[in-house]
C-alpha cells in the first residue's frame, strides 16, 4: 500500500467509524477500485455545498446520480470475490 492508500484508508476509518469494520473495507476497495468516480462524487457534493445546498441533501443527490455506476462496481468486485 502506497503513501496516498494509508492515507486513505485513515480519512476512511475516521470519517466513517460508527461503520461496522467490513463496510469500512468496502468502501476503501471501492475507491480504490475507481477513483476517479468517487473524485468526480465529491467535486459535484462540494460544488453543491458551495451553493448553500445542506451536505446531507447534495451527498444523496449526487450519489443517486452516479447509483448504478456504483452498483455496477460493487457487483463486480463481488464476481472477482
Amino acid at each position: 500500500m502506497g503513501v496516498k492508500g494509508f492515507f486513505l484508508r485513515k480519512v476512511i476509518e475516521n470519517q466513517m467509524k460508527h461503520l461496522p469494520k467490513d463496510q469500512r473495507e468496502m468502501f476503501i476497495r471501492l475507491f480504490e477500485e475507481n477513483p476517479k468516480l468517487f473524485e468526480k462524487i465529491a467535486k459535484e457534493v462540494k460544488e453543491k455545498k458551495r451553493a448553500g445546498q445542506d451536505e446531507m441533501l447534495a451527498a444523496a443527490a449526487v450519489m443517486q446520480k452516479y447509483q448504478s455506476e456504483i452498483q455496477q462496481l460493487v457487483s463486480s468486485m463481488k464476481r472477482t470475490k
